[in-house]
């Protein structure tokens, strides 16, 4: 069974005025992930400039696809993709 973690990094020095509603409808699609079965964990980042994601059984052009719907992608500073392999 693979997995893709993903490191989802935003540029938070211009955040748009309705960031807040952003932020409620980038929850409803990760909540949609999460019932569909991709997404297996997600960890906000303690500098509040992101989230780590772990995707699986999905190869890495499908999970880009996925991450390119996530409303806060238009602030997307860097996305950076690490195969895994689960070993226990």
């Amino acid at each position: 069974m693979n997995r893709i973690a993903v490191i989802f990094t935003i540029n938070t020095d211009n955040l748009p005025a309705n960031f807040q509603e952003i932020l409620q409808h980038e929850r409803q699609v990760v909540d949609q992930w999460t019932e569909a079965g991709y997404l297996d964990h997600m960890f906000l980042r303690q500098t509040k400039n992101g989230a780590v994601m772990i995707f699986k059984d999905l190869d890495e052009v499908k999970v880009m696809e996925l991450m390119k719907t996530l409303p806060l992608y238009p602030l997307t500073k860097s996305i950076e993709m690490l195969p895994l392999i689960k070993q226990f």
